[in-house]
């Protein structure tokens, strides 16, 4: 007898929701059977007369402002969350997720490792999902995957690490208003450095996460950690489908941290991201070099483009996730992504 369809709910439809509509209506084993968005100009609205794709369903899949009918009545598998960056505005939407029995996958970068900044909050997340029976992650290109997991994964084949500096340079074009936002895209220089002032410009959140992640799986602590932002400012007039900056203004921030671990590891980061950065010259990419035995120099230009990469490793990790046991998870914590190619259901273990 053929299996049931695995059944995802989305909440939060922008450009990374959206996208995760559009990336399992193209895979076999899903059904899609609830999307919930606060968007006016959404709400009533099917999504695949938003997405401007055909219906592969038996039944539309109508766009609800309030989530709760969908978690009550469809009791969809798993919610895709698409739409906080951190762990404490994203804890209230988890915990009701988890109380209704869904096992959940969120985009919020703080929840790729959330005791680094909220261990009191992780603990009680913990707690509630093994209480209920499922399983909460947080995950996405970055942190996620390129700058801490696939460390750790290359680190599996040396004797001994003694450093690591990680680089990633990116394009921010993919992403929607609020990541606009949070990198003070076209800012002019004085807003940003007033808003940096006030601690009201985020830069990339992260950092911390991977470097916690990164020092867990290794069998360390961090001792010390910084990180430092400066403004990228362009030359010429640069536009994303969801940014703007014109010569002059700030099109992107400069990261960076420093940290050390318990063994004196070092593990430095660079990242500058930018929407547009092509326009000036600057090639994106993905870096890894660690200092040890043997000495690992990891390169891949491009850089793997960061709104795909996030849709991707948070669909494809779902039958981790619903194979797992109950609790919060991590990356080093489930079975390492890989791409859905066949029906999902052949991934599910039996029940």
């Amino acid at each position: 007898m053929k299996r049931r369809l695995v059944k995802v709910a989305i909440w939060g439809f922008g450009a990374m929701g959206s996208g995760m509509a559009k990336m399992i209506l193209k895979k076999e084993g899903f059904d899609i059977v609830g999307v919930s968005d606060l968007y006016d100009g959404y709400v009533g609205k099917s999504i695949f007369e938003i997405l401007s794709l055909e219906n592969p369903f038996e039944h539309d899949v109508l766009i609800e402002k309030n989530i709760e009918r969908i978690l009550k009545e469809e009791k969809p598998d798993v919610v895709l969350l698409a739409t906080d960056s951190f762990t404490r505005k994203a804890y209230e939407k988890i915990k009701f997720i988890i109380e209704n029995k869904c096992n959940v996958i969120s985009t919020a970068e703080e929840m790729a490792y959330p005791y680094a900044k909220e261990p009191d909050l992780s603990k009680e997340m913990n707690r509630l999902a093994k209480e209920n029976g499922v399983t909460i992650l947080g995950t996405g290109v970055n942190p996620g995957m390129m700058m801490d997991l696939l460390a750790v994964c290359i680190s599996g084949v040396m004797e001994n690490v003694e450093d690591m500096k990680i680089s990633r340079v990116n394009s921010l074009s993919p992403f929607g208003p609020t990541v606009m936002e949070e990198q003070g895209v076209g800012l002019s220089l004085k807003e940003f450095n007033d808003k940096l002032k006030n601690d009201e410009i985020s830069g990339h959140v992260g950092f911390i996460e991977s470097t916690y992640m990164i020092a867990k799986a290794l069998g360390l602590e961090v001792t010390d950690f910084e990180q430092s932002m400066s403004p990228i400012v362009t030359n010429v007039d640069r536009k994303s489908p969801y940014g703007f900056a014109k010569a002059g203004d700030v099109a992107g921030v400069d990261m960076r941290s420093f940290a050390k671990l318990s063994n004196n590891t070092k593990i430095d980061m660079v990242h500058p991201q930018q929407i547009e950065p092509e326009m000036e010259g600057t090639h994106t990419g993905d870096y890894i070099k660690i200092k040890g035995t043997p000495e690992i120099n990891l390169s891949n230009v491009p850089e793997v483009e960061g709104g795909i990469g996030t849709i991707a490793i948070c669909v494809n990790m779902i039958p981790h996730v619903i194979n797992s046991k109950p609790g919060l998870k991590t990356m080093i914590d489930l079975p390492v992504p890989r791409a859905i190619m066949g029906d999902v259901r052949n991934l599910i273990d039996e029940e």
